[in-house]
C-alpha cells in the first residue's frame, strides 16, 4: 500500500523496518546475540546499510544492501523475523539508526513505513496514517507474501509470531508501537489495496492543497 501510494504521489518509498532487519541479519551472521544491546549498537555504527530503488522486477519494492551485498530477500527470513523485535527494542540500537531514517525522511516527498514513524522518527510529518487490521487478516497477508518468496508457513504460526512482535513492540520502554495522537486510523479488513491507497492519496493531496 505504501509503495503504491508513493508511486502515485511521486514520492520515495522507504520502509524503515528494513534497516533493523539488515542489522538483525548482520548480528545473526556475526554471532551477536539479539539481547546484547551494546554490541548491537556498535555493529550498527559500523555497518554500511543502504536502501535503493528496485533493480529487479521480482516483486520487491526496493533493494536493501548490507556491506555492498543485496540482502533484500535474506532480511525476510524466519530467523530474522524471530529476532528483529528484540534487536529493535534496544534504546541504543534505535538511537544508532535514527539519524539515517530522519535524513531520508527529510530528503523530499517520502512515504515512510514503520512502527514509530509518527511518534518518534518523524513527529513533524505532514500526514500520519495508522493502518490497522485483525490478527487473522494480517497473518493471511503475511502468508501470501512469504509464499511468493517460496516460503510456506501456517497461518497459526504466523499469527503467534505477529502477536509476539506486537507485544514486544508495544511494551518496549523506548519508542513503543502506538498511533500518534494526530494520526488518521484506517482499518483495512475487507478492503482492497486500491481502496486503501485511494484514501491515502486523497488525504495526502488534501494536505498538499491546504499547504
Amino acid at each position: 500500500m505504501a509503495s503504491a501510494a508513493a508511486r502515485r504521489l511521486d514520492a520515495l518509498f522507504f520502509d524503515t523496518g528494513v534497516v533493523y532487519r539488515a542489522l538483525t541479519l548482520a548480528a545473526l551472521e556475526y554471532g551477536v546475540p539479539p539481547e546484547d544491546a551494546l554490541r548491537l549498537a556498535g555493529l550498527a555504527a559500523q555497518l554500511d546499510i543502504r536502501v535503493t530503488p528496485p533493480s529487479r522486477q521480482d516483486g520487491r519494492f526496493y533493494d536493501v544492501w548490507l556491506e555492498g551485498r543485496d540482502v533484500t530477500e535474506e532480511i525476510r527470513s524466519a530467523a530474522v523475523d524471530r529476532a528483529v523485535s528484540v534487536v529493535a527494542a534496544h534504546p541504543a540500537v534505535r538511537r544508532a539508526l535514527l539519524d539515517v531514517q530522519r535524513r531520508i525522511g527529510r530528503s523530499g516527498r517520502v512515504v515512510m513505513t514503520g512502527r514509530d514513524i509518527g511518534t518518534v522518527v518523524m513527529p513533524d510529518a505532514d500526514l500520519k496514517i495508522w493502518l490497522d487490521a485483525s490478527p487473522e487478516e494480517r497473518a493471511r497477508r503475511r502468508q501470501r507474501d512469504l509464499a511468493r518468496q517460496g516460503i510456506h508457513r501456517s497461518v497459526e504460526e504466523i499469527m503467534e509470531e505477529l502477536a509476539r512482535r506486537d507485544r514486544l513492540d508495544a511494551e518496549r520502554p523506548v519508542a513503543p508501537m502506538a498511533p500518534a495522537r494526530d494520526a488518521v486510523v484506517i482499518v483495512t479488513d475487507g478492503r482492497t489495496v486500491d481502496e486503501v491507497v485511494d484514501e491515502i492519496v486523497r488525504l495526502a493531496e488534501g494536505k498538499r492543497a491546504r499547504g
